[in-house]
C-alpha cells in the first residue's frame, strides 16, 4: 500500500487559520446545530473560506459518525458525520480533521459544515 503524500502550504497553495471574532450559527431546518463565538476561519488557496467550529459548541447528540472519509494532502484524513434531526438525516454534511497536519493543527477538535447543505450565519462580522 502506498503512503499518502503530505504537502506543506506555501505561496503556490496558501492556507491560513485565523480566529473569527464573530458569532457563527449553524442551522438545519431552523434547528440550531452549532452556535459558537470561538470559530476559526480556514482560508485555502482560491477556495471559499470555511468556518471550523469547536466540537464543544455543537450539539454532538445530533451528529452520527459515518464510514465516509477523505484525504487532503495539506490537512490530512477527514472523518464525516451525518446530522439527524426531527426524524430526518442529512448524510455526510459535517467533516472534521481529528489528527490534522501541523500546518493546520488549530482545526483539531473542530467541525466544518457544508454551506450548501446547512444554513451558516455569521453575526457581527464578515459574512464569508
Amino acid at each position: 500500500m502506498s503512503e499518502k503524500p503530505m504537502k506543506i502550504p506555501g505561496p503556490d497553495h496558501p492556507i491560513t487559520v485565523t480566529v473569527n471574532p464573530a458569532r457563527v450559527i449553524v442551522r438545519l431546518g431552523g434547528k440550531v446545530i452549532a452556535d459558537s463565538q470561538n470559530a476559526l476561519t480556514l482560508r485555502e488557496a482560491a477556495y471559499p473560506p470555511v468556518q471550523y467550529i469547536p466540537r464543544t459548541d455543537a450539539d454532538i447528540a445530533l451528529l452520527q459518525r459515518t464510514d465516509h472519509g477523505s484525504y487532503c494532502p495539506y490537512k490530512g484524513e477527514a472523518s464525516y458525520f451525518s446530522i439527524e434531526t426531527d426524524g430526518a438525516r442529512l448524510d455526510n454534511a459535517v467533516w472534521s480533521y481529528e489528527a490534522p497536519y501541523d500546518a493546520v493543527a488549530g482545526i483539531r477538535d473542530h467541525l466544518a459544515f457544508y454551506p450548501d447543505r446547512v444554513e451558516i450565519t455569521v453575526v457581527d462580522g464578515p459574512t464569508e
